[in-house]
């Protein structure tokens, strides 16, 4: 019989922690969170200090029995839940269901699941922390008054089933206020001046730009740029200026939750939930043969690029054994004597260096490969010497016309004979060319270029988590669940990377601006960001934010059911009639995407599943491919004959 009960999340992280204790050690799974506020009340007492009213999560009960059964047996429980304000809460909540002796019940935490961490862990066990676990209940307070008490407001002025949310509100408005700057956008016309010039000793011409005091030259016409082109045909250009110089490119920062979902995006085409569910089973173990179940990776919600000691080590003799004492980083040259980092929550990075990604690429899923590899590569550049490159630029002119020139070229790799990123890939175009000042160029073939002003770009995933992050909306914990949540409800979409606020978005956004400006303010919501921060420290009551913001909160709903104007968001009407009574279909939103449904309902409660058409033609018998989807939502092509023809695939057939 155990002697100890260690309780955990997950069983992938139970199996993983069982290995690295003995036969003296029980772990066993909650599953997550054992107790929330109710779904059918507000489940908070507004008259008598705002006490949460907490219950047994339905399902729970027949794990909760086996739990309480276990404590009874063992000397000592520790609760290991993730180190982070919500994991501190269900360590809190478990604590409370399972009615633990505070005595006999020590918290433990650990940042990568190896087992000097976990062990090591167990010297250190502490009480539960209440001000982590008080932030959590602020913030989960919080956002249950605002979606209790507003979404019902958008029920009856918009449609049913809609939402509101404290990070998820200001993000909309976040998305429709890029989406208007784009609309609102007046393009403007210029043109650039592009040469080549050739010096009769290369086949090869340098490529150079028309210029005006170095920098450049934005000509407003076609007729002005005219001008100049046929001005500088004839003539004779001369180096007149050349620079030597050096361009060092410093390591990047290990990865935090933010700069690992936009990498991971941008390189792997990742959402930032896909991100973070890949990233959790990494941190939670997965087997590696001659190790076992093992955790790759240190925990992934962190706003931190700080590294321990530990892994300063370990990183530092993997570089030089591997690559050489030149490409290790003069500021992690001597790991020893940095100091030793107390925090938890360090950067993202893996728990074992030795364990190469390539080694362990047939035993990982392709997306836990791709993204270990990522995180790999990352945090072993983070310890490496910076890039060198020999920038030499010059000045080519005809006395009265300049155009300017750069040759590129690295000298020494450094961290990006590891890891790279396709933006600071330096050209080389005229690395082969070292004019001298005085150098005569034969002859040259210009040529004006149209361009146009751009607007903003639409925001993708990457950029909105880092946005989000820039303005202080929302923690590491919340980017993916806020930006998954809007593309549930259907507030936003997605065409390819690029995100757009649907019509629903704008009349959601629009009331929300009308009737909650300080819910969607973000100064307002980065401010109760750090008031959260404040409870996590112990230097703000969490009941003081709650009550001075529910006041507020319930006069602004009053003033919105009397003075907002009800918004119709009409269905799209499909081009299939219901097989049943013959009405034209609608596009009706369900858990697994679109479906079509008649507008009769309830009197005619006919649907039948949504088809996307393409101009794809069959491979197989001709007729046009149709996009259906699986129950989980992965996207396929289907021939439209089915069942007749039965071809599908999962890409589109080349032609």
């Amino acid at each position: 019989m155990a002697k100890y009960l260690v309780i955990v999340e997950s069983p992938a992280k139970a199996k993983t922690i069982q290995k690295f204790l003995g036969k003296d050690y029980k772990v066993i799974a909650s599953g997550g969170h054992v107790r929330d506020l109710p779904k059918s009340t507000l489940g908070v007492d507004t008259d008598h200090g705002f006490e949460p009213h907490y219950i047994t999560i339905r399902g729970k009960g027949e794990l909760l029995a086996e739990l309480r059964k276990e404590v009874k047996k063992t000397k000592k429980v520790y609760l290991a839940t993730d180190p982070d304000r919500e994991g501190e809460a269900i360590s809190w909540h478990l604590m409370q269901v399972l009615k633990l002796n505070p005595k006999d019940t020590k918290r433990i935490t650990f940042n990568e699941i190896t087992k000097n961490a976990v062990t090591s862990s167990l010297a250190g066990a502490r009480d539960v922390n209440m001000n982590l676990v008080n932030a959590q209940q602020a913030r989960r307070v919080l956002d249950r008054m605002v979606g209790y008490e507003i979404s019902p407001i958008l029920w009856s002025k918009v449609k049913r089933g809609l939402s509101a949310g404290r990070v998820q509100s200001v993000t909309l408005r976040i998305i429709s206020d890029r989406e208007n700057e784009i609309a609102a956008f007046d393009k403007r016309e210029f043109w650039t001046i592009e040469g080549k010039f050739y010096d009769g000793s290369h086949k090869e011409p340098i490529t150079a730009v028309y210029s005006k005091d170095g920098h450049r030259a934005e000509l407003s016409s076609e007729a002005e740029a005219v001008r100049v082109t046929e001005a500088i045909r004839q003539s004779v250009f001369r180096v007149t200026e050349r620079k030597e110089g050096e361009r060092r490119q410093k390591a990047p920062l290990p990865y935090t939750t933010s700069t690992l979902q936009q990498d991971a995006s941008r390189k792997l085409n990742f959402s930032t939930q896909k991100t973070m569910r890949v990233a959790q089973q990494l941190y939670e173990g997965v087997e590696i043969k001659g190790h076992g179940s093992i955790g790759l990776i240190t925990y992934l919600r962190t706003d931190s690029t700080r590294v321990s000691e530990e892994a300063e080590k370990a990183a530092a003799l993997f570089i030089r054994g591997k690559y050489g004492n030149e490409f290790l980083g003069a500021e992690h040259a001597d790991a020893s004597s940095g100091k030793k980092i107390q925090d938890a929550h360090e950067a993202i990075r893996p728990t074992y260096i030795d364990i190469i990604p390539a080694s362990v690429k047939d035993q990982l899923s392709n997306e836990q490969f791709r993204l270990y590899q990522l995180i790999w590569k990352r945090f072993i550049a983070s310890r490496m010497s910076e890039c060198v490159s020999a920038v030499t630029s010059f000045t080519i002119s005809d006395g009265v016309h300049d155009f300017t020139a750069s040759a590129t070229k690295c000298t020494f790799e450094g961290y990006r004979s590891v890891y790279s990123d396709a933006d600071e890939k330096e050209t080389e175009k005229n690395a082969r060319y070292a004019p001298e000042t005085g150098s005569l160029f034969e002859r040259a073939e210009v040529a004006g270029e149209q361009h146009f002003t751009q607007p903003p770009a639409h925001y993708t995933e990457a950029s909105l988590v880092h946005t989000m992050e820039e303005l202080g909306i929302g923690r590491p914990s919340t980017y993916a669940p806020t930006i998954t949540t809007l593309l549930t409800r259907h507030y936003i979409a997605k065409d390819g990377k690029s995100l757009f606020v649907t019509e629903l978005g704008e009349a959601v956004n629009e009331m929300m601006k009308k009737a909650f400006t300080s819910i969607v303010a973000v100064d307002f919501t980065a401010n109760m960001e750090l008031l959260l921060d404040g409870v996590e420290e112990g230097s703000v009551n969490w009941k003081n934010i709650v009550s001075n913001f529910y006041p507020d909160l319930t006069a602004a709903v009053a003033d919105a059911e009397k003075e907002l104007d009800s918004v119709k968001i009409a269905d799209e009407v499909s081009d299939q009639p219901c097989d049943e009574c013959g009405r034209m279909m609608v596009v009706k939103y369900g858990p697994h995407g679109k479906f079509l449904a008649c507008p009769g309902f309830p009197e005619c409660r006919f649907t039948k599943p949504y088809v996307e058409k393409t101009t794809i033609p069959c491979p197989v018998c001709g007729k046009e491919l149709i996009i259906r989807r699986t129950k989980r939502g992965k996207k396929y092509f289907s021939c439209s004959g089915y069942p007749e023809c039965e071809y599908m695939s999962w890409q589109a057939p080349k032609n």
